[in-house]
């Protein structure tokens, strides 16, 4: 049997929620900033969160998350917070029964539907702790770059113009800011067997509605008849000037998070290829800046008028 790690130990025997009974524990796949782990106490089962070395450098606010966490939960959307450690930032959460999403599973029409559904129940959730914009934290992480010395692809800099002008194409068509994930993975759906519930809320805050859908649709790989289709579920309607805005938020999640992987290529201590991960998203960035759709998604999102 594997034994935990002191950090882990430390963990769990600092938290009340099963003091004094025997805590049986194992790692759950797939976190690529922080350590999940289930945790079998009596045959009641728990998920207990450990956060990654360094994340500070990736703007991750615990604080920010632990509320938003709160939040989420109160529409029933997110898991509950059954335990928070200070100090460790131990986060221990609402075991959810159902299978993990991928982006396979959710590439589908009635998939996209219950996404929309899943979507609007997370944004009428109460407003979270701080904002999110995917604009300043490319700032912030090419301060960091340049601190510590992180290599990023050639060119990365020259594109900068040019994501001035996507902020201002966005701008035009701005919705109300609303609690946001912003980098909801297929991943963290798990489908309960009555809707898509979402879990991690390291960089949630409140957001333009659009950036949730775009930055998911990237991640589960829509094409655009499901990037269509997730919109006009979302919105009740067919709305090209917020498909352009979806499509566009969707191209800056690669062009951010080609940052996030480069950094983490530089800090982290998991074993994951974020020199594979941060090329191909720049790359894919890249055939989406230099295609005549890209320009299209700059017009319509900036003249077209709102329906």
């Amino acid at each position: 049997m594997q034994q935990n790690s002191p950090r882990v130990n430390e963990a769990v025997a600092r938290v009340a929620l099963w003091k004094g009974s025997e805590a049986k524990v194992s790692q759950l796949s797939g976190g690529l900033t922080n350590e999940n782990y289930l945790v079998d106490v009596d045959g009641q089962r728990y998920v207990m969160r450990i956060p990654g070395q360094s994340t500070e450098l990736l703007s991750i606010d615990r604080a920010n998350e632990v509320h938003n966490t709160k939040a989420a939960a109160t529409t029933g959307i997110g898991p509950r917070v059954l335990e928070h450690v200070p100090g460790l930032d131990v986060l221990v959460l609402e075991y959810i029964p159902g299978p993990t999403m991928s982006a396979k599973a959710l590439q589908s029409e009635q998939m996209a539907a219950r996404m929309a559904k899943s979507f609007r129940r997370l944004h009428d959730s109460p407003r979270f702790l701080k904002d999110f914009n995917m604009f300043r934290l490319i700032e912030y992480y090419l301060g960091i770059v340049d601190e510590h010395r992180v290599t990023i692809p050639e060119g990365y800099r020259d594109w900068l113009p040019t994501i001035a002008r996507i902020e201002h194409a966005v701008g035009i068509g701005a919705l109300p800011p609303v609690p946001c994930h912003n980098d909801l993975l297929c991943e963290n759906f798990i489908d309960d067997g009555d809707a898509l519930r979402i879990v991690d809320f390291e960089l949630s805050g409140n957001n333009d509605p659009c950036f949730d859908l775009g930055n998911t649709a990237q991640e589960a790989e829509f094409g655009q008849d499901l990037r269509a289709g997730l919109c006009a579920a979302y919105f009740g309607r067919d709305d090209a000037r917020q498909l352009a805005r979806m499509n566009l938020f969707a191209l800056m999640s690669d062009v951010g998070w080609t940052l996030w992987g480069a950094i983490q290529a530089r800090i982290s201590e998991v074993e994951f290829d974020f020199r594979g991960y941060y090329t191909g998203r720049w790359e894919r960035a890249l055939d989406v800046l230099q295609s005549e759709v890209f320009s299209d998604w700059l017009t319509a999102s900036s003249r077209l008028k709102a329906p």
